[in-house]
């Protein structure tokens, strides 16, 4: 089942990291819908050649695009592209808002490096940024509406994961989770696998609490793309391991941007899973049970309060 002219695709749709890989298929998912079906799309990505590019390309399927530059890495330009937003949608520029789309994310291969408001940058980029983006356009969103955050199985190990080493969450206060590692070596990529799967097992718990928070007519649901090894992703990690992925990506089975984005707009914009709420997993086009640890209300309301602590200065200093 589709769009109705009342549902998500009568209005606009914000997606950050639009430019590449998931982001970019979505878009041009969306873009691609029959007119009636199709909403406005507010793209939120770095500036520059990438983010002209794919607004052109949703423009030639018949969408109306608006570009919003924006390094999720600072705060402040989080900020600023949410009052880009709330400026187009109180103008009329576009029609109201319907969806926000979490999409963009970072792992990053050195949990010392920090964002440009000193946070340990994974979780800076994947959780920070999009809390803060929320937060400000949370208002402006119109009913029916969804808020669509990348989730990742990561936060939980299973046996395949176990056998390629690849390290599940290890929950720490939230303001630990936020602080750059110290000292002169780099902790290594298990540490940055644990920094990463953190961070995922921090947007399950998000999701919940927002849930609780957000008005009865806005949806939050965590979408899963499937494993999609030699994405831009894990651009950060050594040129070896950036090969293998590419390797791995032609295996059968394997997740790939150009099947799994249609699979995330359909989550944004179809009647389908419209009846779903309270950070429901969607892991490519099916509704999974999550583990027991990503339900925890102490530490959803732990997190929220360390989150409103982090970002608070930027709000004030706005």
């Amino acid at each position: 089942m589709t769009t109705t002219e009342s549902g998500i695709g009568s209005g606009t749709v914000l997606i950050t990291g639009p430019t590449r890989n998931l982001g970019r298929s979505a878009v041009l998912a969306m873009a691609g819908r029959p007119a009636a079906e199709r909403p406005d799309l507010l793209l939120v990505g770095r500036a520059g050649a990438d983010l002209a590019r794919v607004a052109d390309e949703a423009r030639a399927l018949g969408a109306r695009v608006h570009e919003i530059g924006c390094d999720l890495a600072r705060l402040a330009d989080v900020r600023a592209a949410a009052a880009a937003a709330r400026d187009l949608l109180g103008r009329g520029a576009v029609r109201p808002l319907r969806a926000l789309v979490a999409n963009a994310g970072v792992s990053s291969s050195d949990v010392r490096t920090a964002s440009a408001d000193g946070h340990e940058l994974t979780f800076a980029v994947n959780h920070l940024a999009h809390a803060l983006l929320v937060g400000e356009l949370l208002d402006r969103l119109t009913g029916p509406a969804r808020i669509v955050l990348l989730g990742s199985n990561v936060y939980s190990a299973n046996l395949p994961r176990k056998v390629m080493g690849v390290p599940e969450a290890k929950w720490r206060e939230p303001l630990d989770l936020a602080r750059p590692a110290t000292g002169e070596k780099n902790p290594g990529l298990t540490a940055s696998g644990v920094a990463y799967a953190n961070s995922k097992l921090a947007i399950l718990y998000y999701a919940h609490e927002l849930q609780r928070r957000a008005a009865a007519g806005v949806q939050v649901l965590v979408f899963e793309p499937g494993w999609m090894p030699g994405t831009a992703l894990g651009r950060g990690a050594p040129a070896a391991l950036q090969a293998m992925g590419r390797g791995l990506a032609r295996m059968p089975g394997v997740s790939t941007p150009k099947r799994s984005g249609p699979a995330l707009a359909s989550v944004v914009l179809d009647d389908r899973w419209a009846g779903l709420r309270d950070g429901a997993f969607v892991v490519k086009d099916k509704v999974t049970e999550v583990r027991p640890v990503a339900h925890d209300r102490e530490r959803e309301r732990r997190l929220w309060a360390a989150t409103e602590h982090l970002l608070a200065g930027v709000r004030a200093g706005g």
